[in-house]
């Protein structure tokens, strides 16, 4: 169920050898995005969970889920761009149906991140849902 922009970072990285080489993907990931706007980093698009500084700003338009996002670590912005590859451009009713967790176990994601790191995916993946259910 995972979109064709998943889907090519899964086949990333598959030729990708070693873990510091896949960190450093999702880093480049991030840094890729473009920056959230200052004015949208307010309370009420911060994420509580996380060990760094994270805001998510999720639109729906014509019924199409995306958001944009951003945080003070590289690691974690490029967590985001991992988890907008997976959700943007999703229904709004089919956001909730996508098992992120095992999306991203596809990666070994899971296996390489400190308990802090993986306790803000979630967190963010919350978000999303809860966002997303009640659209």
């Amino acid at each position: 169920m995972a979109t064709e922009s998943f889907e090519a970072i899964v086949e990333d990285f598959e030729f990708l050898e070693d873990w510091e080489d896949r960190y450093r993907y999702v880093i480049e990931q991030g840094k890729a995005m473009t920056a959230l706007d200052e004015a949208l980093k307010v309370p009420a698009t911060k994420v509580d969970g996380c060990a760094s500084q994270v805001w998510l700003h999720p639109k729906i338009d014509a019924g199409v889920f995306s958001f944009d996002g951003d945080s003070d670590a590289l690691i974690v912005r490029g967590l985001i761009a991992v988890l907008r590859s997976l959700y943007n451009g999703v229904a709004v009713g089919e956001v909730g149906k996508i098992d992120a967790h095992a999306e991203l176990a596809r990666l070994g994601l899971h296996e390489h991140l400190s308990a802090q790191r993986s306790n803000g995916v979630r967190a963010m993946i919350e978000r999303i849902r809860s966002v997303a259910a009640a659209a």
